[in-house]
């Protein structure tokens, strides 16, 4: 007899930030893609600014003092842990799925990339912020550099409008 052979487990990525959109793009994800296909290996990056270089003075001449900076990055790493809590709640109905969190500094555009190759991501879902066309000018759009640049498929996901 045959030996049935294993279902290859998928490694989806997806990016989480402190935007409802992100939560959104992965509860969309949980219920759509994850919950109809077991064996899914789910990662969470989260990626934080990367740690601000202060010089002694700021443009208005105030003195950064290391006190500021501390309490500066612990901010971040609450935020970041506060996104990460989220996150795992939302995941925490879906036994079948392993979840795998990271949590990476720099340029979000530039890290998502990295990541999603270095892993070998199958799939890469965001959520998008919706910015219109003259914001997205400016700040630029991490969805659609994503999009252009990494290897496999991306699910951009758009949180639908709010009706009230």
């Amino acid at each position: 007899m045959a030996q049935a052979e294993a279902v290859p487990r998928r490694k989806i990525l997806v990016a989480v930030d402190e935007g409802d959109e992100s939560l959104y793009a992965l509860s969309w994800c949980l219920t759509n893609l994850v919950s109809h296909h077991s064996k899914d290996t789910l990662i969470l990056l989260y990626v934080k600014s990367p740690p601000a270089v202060y010089s002694a003075m700021d443009g208005t001449g105030y003195l950064f003092s290391s006190e500021i900076v501390a309490a500066m990055e612990r901010y971040n790493q609450q935020v970041s842990d506060s996104v990460m809590e989220k996150a795992e709640r939302l995941c925490a109905g879906f036994d079948q799925v392993v979840v795998e969190k990271r949590v990476e500094s720099g340029d979000a555009r530039d890290v998502i990339c990295q990541t999603t190759q270095k892993l070998g991501v199958d799939l890469l879902v965001m959520g998008s912020h919706g910015y219109g066309m003259i914001k997205r000018a400016f700040l630029g759009s991490v969805s659609n550099h994503c999009a252009q640049n990494v290897k496999c498929p991306v699910m951009i996901v758009k949180r639908p409008k709010s009706t009230t």
